[in-house]
C-alpha cells in the first residue's frame, strides 16, 4: 500500500514525521554546501518544490533542530557521515514573501513589516541573559508598525548581528518567494515604490552583511540586476536553463514512475506524462510538475491541478495586451506547434509594456512555456519553444475563453451565427463585446490605432479554442498577393471555409461604415486571398468572406460569397 499523500504540506519536519510520500531531494543539501557560494537565486516555477526544499534546509541547518537526524535517516543526505555534524549547527532565518499580495503599496509594505516584527517576536529571546551589549538590544524597540524605511532596511542585517553574538557563528538567511511582491507591484502599479524598498533591504541583507555564512533565495524569475540586484555583485542566479541543481525541484521521471508504481498506477505513465511532464532544467529533460503529479496521486484523476493553485491573470493579461505577433506565436502554440522567440532571462517587469522579449522570457520563467532548442552561439537570443505540457496548454484555452464573454455560451452562439451565416447575431455580439474588450485590451497605453488589431487576435485565438477539431485556423499568413487577416479552413468537406479582413474607419477616405466594409471585402477579392483554399480543393461556392469594419468601439460585419 502506498504512502499518506499529504498535498499541500510544505513542512519538510511534518511530511518526515507523519510518514507521508516524499521524493528525496537532500542531494541539493550536499550540492549547495560544497559549491561554497556565499548568496544563491534559485529561480523555478511556482509549485516546484521551492518552499518545501527550502523547509528541508531550514530542518538540517537550524540549531533549532539540533538533535534532530531522525528527519533526514534513510535519505541520501545521511549516507554521507560527515554531514552528521553539520545538522543543526547554524543559527537560521527563514523568510517567506509568499504571501505578500496586495493591490497598493501601502499594504505590501505592511506586509513586509509584519513579517520582520514575527522574526523579531520570535527571536526575542535573544534579549535574555547579558550576550548581548545595549545598543544591540536597543535595534529591537525600532521593530514596529511605525518603522521607517531605514529600520526595514537593516532589519534583517541587525537581526543577523545579534544571532551572530548570541549563538558565536554567522547566520544561513534562507528567503522564499522574493519577487511575489515585485509581481504584485508591476500587476498593480506600484513597481517603483517596491523595487526601492527590496533593492535596500537585499543589499544589507545579502551585500554588506558581515554576518551572513550563506544566503539562499527563491523565486519565479529573475529579476534585472538593474532593479534589484545592483549593489549584489556576489550573487549566483540558477535560472531554468542553468545546469546546476536541474534535478533538485521537480520530479524526474524516474522518480514519478516509481512513484506511480508504489501507489498502484503503474498503468497511468502514458497519460501521466501527457498531462505533467515537459519541463527543462538545464539539460535535464522530462521534469514533471510535482504539484500535479501529487495532486494525481492523491485523487487518481488527470485535472489542470497546477494552473488552478493560484490566479494565472499575469500570464493571461500579457497576451490578452500583448502584440499582434504575440497573438499569432500563441495560434501557433495552441496548434501544438513550436515558436522561435527572443529570451532575456533577466525580467525587466516595467518594460513588459514595451516589447515581447520580457513577455516571452517572463512566461518562459513562469513555466507556461519549455525550451525546444538553445541558441547555437551566445550572441544568439532566439529560443525554439513551446507550451510545456497538456496542462498547461488546457489552462490556456480556458483563460482565451473567457476573454470575451462572462458565459462560454454566448461565445458558443456566436460561433454558431457564423457558420449559419447569421450576419444580424454576428454584428450584435461583436459590437457588445468590443465595447468591452478594446478597452481592456490596452489599458494604459496610447496605441489606439492598434487597438483592432489586437482585438481580432485575440478574437482569433478565441474561434481556435471554440472550433478545435472543426478548422484549422491561421491569421496573418499569406495567400494570393497579400497577407489575410483570418482563415478558417475546414477539417471536413461539409463545413464552410471563411476569410475574414478587418479594417478602421478612415475618415479621409470613406463616408460611411459600410464602405470600409466594402474596401474590406473589395480587398480579399482584389488580393487573391481564396488562392490557398482553392489550391487545397475548396470548391469557391464553399467560401465565405467576411468584411468587419471597426471606428472607436463599434463594429460593422459585411458578408460576401467567394463565387
Amino acid at each position: 500500500m502506498g504512502k499518506i499523500i499529504s498535498v499541500g504540506n510544505q513542512s519538510f519536519e511534518s511530511i518526515r514525521e507523519m510518514g507521508a510520500f516524499y521524493i528525496d531531494k537532500t542531494n541539493f543539501i550536499k550540492e549547495w554546501w560544497e559549491n561554497g557560494d556565499i548568496v544563491t537565486l534559485v529561480t523555478r516555477p511556482r509549485r516546484f518544490g521551492k518552499t518545501l526544499n527550502l523547509s528541508m534546509m531550514e530542518s538540517f541547518f537550524s540549531n533549532q533542530y539540533a538533535g534532530r537526524g531522525d528527519l533526514f535517516e534513510g535519505l541520501s543526505i545521511w549516507n554521507d557521515k560527515k554531514y552528521h555534524n553539520l545538522q543543526g549547527s547554524f543559527p537560521v532565518l527563514f523568510i517567506s514573501f509568499a504571501g505578500i499580495k496586495a493591490d497598493n503599496y501601502e499594504m505590501a509594505r505592511e506586509g513586509i513589516v509584519n513579517i520582520i516584527i514575527d522574526l523579531y517576536v520570535k527571536y526575542s529571546f535573544l534579549l535574555q541573559g547579558g550576550l548581548l551589549d545595549s545598543q544591540e538590544k536597543e535595534y529591537f524597540s525600532f521593530i514596529n508598525h511605525e518603522m521607517t524605511d531605514a529600520a526595514i532596511a537593516l532589519s534583517l542585517n541587525r537581526l543577523a548581528l545579534c544571532m551572530n553574538h548570541y549563538y558565536g557563528k554567522k547566520v544561513i538567511i534562507l528567503l522564499d518567494e522574493y519577487d511575489t511582491p515585485l509581481q504584485e507591484a508591476y500587476v498593480y502599479g506600484y513597481w517603483d515604490k517596491m523595487v526601492l524598498l527590496v533593492r535596500t533591504l537585499f543589499n544589507y541583507t545579502f551585500k554588506t552583511n558581515p554576518y551572513l555564512e550563506r544566503g539562499l533565495m527563491t523565486g519565479i524569475t529573475r529579476v534585472s540586476k538593474e532593479s534589484i540586484f545592483s549593489d549584489l555583485n556576489n550573487l549566483v542566479v540558477i535560472t531554468t536553463t542553468s545546469g546546476q541543481y536541474a534535478a533538485c525541484f521537480g520530479f524526474t521521471e524516474k522518480e514519478v514512475f516509481g512513484a506511480l508504481e508504489e501507489q498502484g498506477l503503474g498503468s497511468w505513465k502514458d497519460s501521466v506524462k501527457k498531462w505533467y511532464d515537459g519541463f527543462i532544467f538545464g539539460d535535464e529533460a522530462d521534469i514533471y510538475n510535482p504539484w500535479s503529479v501529487t495532486s494525481f496521486l492523491k485523487e487518481k484523476k488527470l485535472k489542470t491541478y497546477w494552473a488552478n493553485t493560484s490566479s494565472n491573470s499575469l500570464a493571461g493579461q500579457l497576451v490578452r495586451e500583448g502584440t499582434p505577433e504575440i497573438k499569432t506565436a500563441f495560434e501557433d502554440l495552441l496548434a501544438g506547434g513550436q515558436v522561435t522567440v527572443e529570451i532575456d532571462e533577466e525580467i525587466v517587469f516595467n518594460q513588459l509594456d514595451e516589447g515581447d522579449t520580457a513577455v516571452w522570457s517572463l512566461l518562459l520563467a513562469s513555466g507556461y512555456l519549455k525550451v525546444d532548442k538553445k541558441p547555437e552561439d551566445e550572441e544568439n537570443d532566439l529560443y525554439q519553444v513551446s507550451f510545456t505540457n497538456y496542462e498547461v496548454m488546457r489552462m490556456f484555452r480556458k483563460i482565451i475563453k473567457g476573454w470575451f464573454c462572462q458565459q462560454n455560451t454566448r461565445y458558443n452562439d456566436f460561433v454558431k451565427a457564423l457558420l449559419m451565416d447569421d450576419v444580424d447575431y454576428m454584428n450584435q455580439f461583436m459590437n457588445q463585446i468590443a465595447l468591452r474588450t478594446l478597452s481592456s485590451f490596452d489599458t494604459g497605453r496610447n496605441v489606439s490605432v492598434q487597438e483592432p488589431e489586437r482585438f481580432y487576435h485575440g478574437f482569433v485565438l478565441g474561434l481556435i479554442v471554440s472550433l478545435a477539431g472543426k478548422y484549422h485556423i491561421t491569421s496573418n499568413r499569406e495567400s494570393g498577393f497579400g497577407r489575410y487577416d483570418i482563415m478558417l479552413e475546414p477539417v471536413d468537406g461539409e463545413l464552410p471555409a471563411v476569410i475574414m479582413e478587418f479594417k478602421v474607419f478612415n475618415r479621409r477616405k470613406e463616408k460611411k461604415l459600410e464602405e470600409t466594409v466594402e474596401n474590406a471585402l473589395l480587398q480579399i477579392k482584389d488580393r487573391k486571398y481564396d488562392t490557398e483554399l482553392e489550391e487545397k480543393g475548396i470548391l469557391k461556392e464553399r467560401i465565405r468572406h467576411y468584411g468587419f469594419a471597426f471606428e472607436g468601439k463599434k463594429v460593422l460585419i459585411g458578408k460576401e460569397f467567394s463565387y
